[in-house]
């Protein structure tokens, strides 16, 4: 990561209440959420890594009955999401480094993966299927190809990384995971480069 980007730990640690506030909690992500949770057994548990304040994913997943467990560096959006879901499981944690002892049915890593550098990127995939159980699913979101970008909130820049589209197909089947979906700049999520994966099963479909 280039030095003259803003770090985004930082950056969400002193910018929590304001995107606290700007956050959507209209679920434009419901049809992604429910072909996610659809994967996963009944009252299975998710890992939500960056969590952020806990709505309104975290929230949608804890009332559709499964228990969640989320981590993220910003203590203030922490503490915000353990306030608003006392029944959850919070861990201040790093995507780069957290280790939990344990698997889950279902990870997500909705707007947060994507700030991770390119060179870290693999490796955190790596680290997310170690904590995969054995017909885990998986779904995150990335930029549409290879690249880096500035994309400034509250006036200042905040730093996007994504490896290219073949690049998170081989690295997640070789981790035993088939692409169920896949859909670059969906129109109908904000534009977003969404990935829906799965281990030991499924048909794969990269459109």
């Amino acid at each position: 990561m280039n030095a003259d980007y803003r770090d985004p730990v930082e950056f969400y640690r002193d910018h929590a209440e304001q995107f606290d506030a700007a956050r959507s909690r209209t679920l434009f992500e419901k049809n992604w959420l429910d072909a996610f949770l659809a994967l996963l057994p009944p009252g299975g548990t998710v890992l939500d890594a960056g969590c952020g304040a806990g709505q309104p994913i975290g929230q949608y997943v804890s009332d559709a009955g499964f228990r969640l467990v989320g981590l993220d560096m910003s203590e203030p959006l922490l503490a915000l999401a353990q306030q608003r879901l006392p029944e959850a499981e919070f861990h201040h944690a790093d995507l780069r480094s957290f280790e939990l002892d344990r698997t889950f049915d279902g990870i997500i890593a909705w707007d947060s993966f994507f700030h991770l550098a390119q060179d870290q990127q693999a490796a955190t995939l790596n680290r997310f299927a170690r904590h995969a159980s054995d017909h885990a699913a998986i779904m995150f979101t990335s930029g549409p190809g290879r690249g880096e970008a500035i994309n400034p909130m509250f006036g200042e820049p905040l730093f996007h990384a994504s490896l290219a589209p073949t690049d998170y197909k081989e690295t997640l089947e070789v981790l035993g995971f088939s692409v169920l979906n896949h859909v670059e700049s969906d129109p109908n999520c904000g534009n977003r480069t969404i990935w829906l994966a799965k281990r030991g099963e499924g048909t794969p479909n990269d459109g």
